[in-house]
């Protein structure tokens, strides 16, 4: 078996025909241990303080090889992180612009309006988190590294999207039972513009970073901001049914919205789910499998997994080869397939490829196991 984390970045200092057995990533051939104990230990504190300290890496050391998650994992957690605290500072400025308005104009329900912007502002802080806690590598506790945290904190996006749509429907549904005429048009429609402009364009920017770098929370997160972008959109139109003379048209559209909105959470809960329950988008697995089955030594890709860990893949395979190849030439073949996989899928991280023997009764070489486990095959 050959195994092992392959976080590159696209520029290698080395030549791409270099020996199989040359490593990939930080393991590099100096003699001190990447887990090393060079002396100078992180002491966190307990308490808030060190939980934070925990979360966000707060050392002031620069070296973060044995603490961090390695190289392209981490370029992705940046730019997430980065997204996410333009996202707040947006969404910072949209709402002192709102309380600006609300000031000048003394409107309750834009007060309340504004509270609410705030308040789903604050859902980002969950996700900023899950980037954090994404940057540390695994441990004999999490050994698989905390990737998962960014899904966690996608079902908080998730349910914040769903209380939104409800928010909406239950104020509409109050205003056709109890109508109340809308005032202060022109300011209403000035937050309203201001509401639609800021949470639209902050979910331009997740859903675009999210897309780029795989991170489903982010992409959820970013459809969140578009529902409060719709919201405010709804008030805008509002605003202008009741200068026309035609107030019923604000808990209409507001239903309307409320519908946009809950197709919006049906694509969001679809996305969490596939994440949660480790599904993985057809054209990744067709991918992964024509690199391997095109690769010379390959007799047969008997079975391919894949998932997602945060916002990175990870991938399984087993693949046979002739049975009369020695251990070192079987092994090439299996970091072959292991480095073309790795240029050819950038969002893979890890890859752990199993040997075969490629035998008209592959039964014949799983006897030990196989009253554990059947013959490994393609899945359908």
């Amino acid at each position: 078996m050959s195994s092992h984390t392959h976080d590159h970045l696209d520029e290698h200092p080395h030549p791409h025909d270099h020996d199989s057995d040359h490593n990939h990533g930080h393991e590099h051939a100096h003699p001190h241990p990447h887990d090393h104990d060079d002396g100078h230990h992180h002491h966190h504190g307990g308490g808030l303080w060190g939980w934070i300290s925990t979360i966000f890496h707060l050392h002031g050391h620069s070296h973060q090889h044995g603490e961090l998650a390695s190289d392209q994992a981490f370029v992705d957690n940046q730019e997430g992180i980065r997204t996410v605290w333009l996202a707040l500072a947006a969404l910072t400025i949209t709402s002192l612009l709102q309380i600006v308005i609300v000031a000048w104009s003394g409107s309750v329900a834009l007060l309340a309006d504004t509270i609410h912007n705030i308040g789903d502002g604050l859902n980002s802080v969950p996700l900023l988190i899950a980037f954090y806690l994404a940057r540390r590598a695994a441990t004999r506790r999490y050994t698989y590294g905390f990737g998962k945290a960014e899904d966690v904190a996608g079902i908080f996006i998730v349910l914040s999207i769903a209380v939104s749509a409800g928010v909406v429907f239950y104020e509409s549904i109050q205003k056709l039972i109890n109508p109340e005429p809308m005032s202060n048009l022109g300011w209403v429609t000035a937050a309203a513009i201001i509401g639609f402009l800021g949470n639209e364009a902050v979910a331009l920017l997740q859903i675009r970073t999210g897309r780029k770098i795989g991170s489903a929370a982010l992409v959820a997160d970013g459809l969140h901001a578009r529902t409060d972008g719709l919201t405010s959109l709804a008030v805008l139109l509002a605003a202008g049914g009741t200068w026309l003379g035609f107030p019923i048209v604000d808990p209409i559209i507001g239903i309307l919205i409320g519908i946009a909105i809950l197709f919006i959470t049906r694509d969001a809960i679809v996305t969490m789910w596939y994440r949660l329950m480790d599904a993985i988008e057809p054209e990744y697995m067709e991918q992964a499998e024509a690199v391997i089955s095109g690769q010379p030594g390959v007799e047969e890709l008997c079975r391919l997994r894949m998932r997602w860990m945060g916002h990175r893949l990870q991938a399984e395979a087993t693949i046979a080869v002739d049975p009369h190849l020695t251990t070192l030439e079987s092994h090439h073949i299996a970091e072959q397939v292991r480095h073309e996989l790795f240029h050819q899928i950038p969002m893979l991280s890890e890859t752990i490829i199993h040997i075969d023997p490629w035998l008209e009764e592959p039964e014949a070489a799983h006897e030990l196991t196989l009253h554990h486990e059947s013959v490994p095959r393609p899945l359908a």
